[in-house]
């Protein structure tokens, strides 16, 4: 038999009207009633009507997650982490895949499911300033990642630059000179990369390592062929590298199975670092040496941003901010065996 508020209210020795206010975190409920009713809820194992409480604040309980793609471990890592933390707020998150095309995600800030969500997060990769400065849909809205800088919407993302200098720097303090870089993009969208490779060539200028081109390997995607393909231009160029920085971990990955089928030792001959740490990274072998940002946090900072907007109003909110808010997530290197050894 479905538990009713009334019967909370029963067993709590209270009115509905009280059990309501707690149930939907009203503060002016004293802390003996509140620790009544949270006992009563938790023994019937009352579960609210999110349908007819968002009905009546006019909202769906649905908020919107959109990434350039589905199967990168990373977004899928990262996804489950906003699912959890949408979870805490009683929302449910409705996944869509872009796939990095200007007018898919044109099309997701143009509110065509503005019926549908009451907040979304994006990843762009093709997005302008411009783009969202045209947006005319107000649904509360939050960045994620390097495409958009300083834009009109809060931003989550993480110090690119300081990562890839750390990642780089890593390899630098292992004795190695010879350092060649994995993702280079030249297009619009490849901003996660240049600014990752400014990152590199930061950490190199302060050793005193001379920039050396041949040793950057451009590559279209972010994605294992890639990584492999690149790697073996690398192996047969001029220059062969001591070391390896991939702009992702599926590069790195992609890296360890061509220099496994060469016949080239890690780190021994050419030690490998990613970025991302993946799960998949952690049972490589050797064991991928990684820039593991903070997905959780990443989510967690995301989703209350997102409840800040739908709270208070993304205008009042931004208003009283000054403007957007730019949060930086955490990150750490992970030393694994495809630098350091067994």
């Amino acid at each position: 038999m479905h538990t009713t508020l009334r019967d909370v209210a029963e067993l709590a020795g209270v009115s509905p009207k009280t059990v309501s206010n707690v149930v939907n975190g009203y503060l002016h409920v004293r802390a003996e009633t509140r620790t009544r009713v949270e006992e009563a809820i938790a023994t019937l194992n009352y579960r609210p009507n999110l349908s007819a409480r968002s009905l009546r604040r006019g909202r769906t309980g649905v908020i919107a997650l959109a990434v350039p793609e589905l199967d990168v471990p990373y977004f899928a890592e990262l996804a489950r982490h906003l699912v959890a933390a949408a979870d805490r707020h009683g929302w449910t998150v409705l996944v869509d895949q872009t796939e990095g095309v200007r007018e898919r995600e044109r099309q997701v800030i143009g509110g065509f499911r503005d019926q549908l969500i009451d907040g979304l997060i994006l990843s762009p990769l093709a997005l302008t300033v411009a783009d969202l400065a045209e947006r005319t849909d107000s649904t509360p809205m939050v960045l994620l990642g390097e495409r958009v800088h300083h834009g009109p919407a809060d931003h989550v993302l993480i110090d690119n630059v300081a990562a890839g200098r750390d990642a780089t720097a890593h390899l630098l303090g292992l004795g190695r000179t010879r350092i060649a870089a994995i993702g280079a993009q030249t297009a619009a969208a490849g901003v996660t990369a240049r600014v990752r490779l400014r990152g590199y060539r930061e950490a190199l200028a302060q050793a005193g390592v001379p920039f050396d081109e041949r040793l950057v390997a451009a590559t279209p995607r972010f994605h294992r062929a890639d990584g492999a393909r690149a790697m073996a231009e690398l192996l047969d160029g001029p220059t062969r590298p001591d070391a390896v920085f991939c702009f992702n971990d599926l590069l790195a990955l992609g890296a360890l199975r061509t220099l496994a089928d060469r016949g080239v030792r890690v780190p021994e001959d050419i030690a490998v670092i990613g970025f991302d740490d993946i799960e998949d990274g952690r049972y490589s072998v050797p064991t991928l040496s990684t820039i593991s940002p903070d997905k959780r946090q990443i989510a967690d900072l995301s989703v209350d941003l997102l409840d800040q907007q739908l709270r208070v109003g993304a205008a009042g909110r931004a208003d009283a901010e000054h403007g957007p808010q730019e949060v930086f997530a955490a990150y750490r290197l992970v030393e694994r065996e495809s630098t350091l050894g067994r």
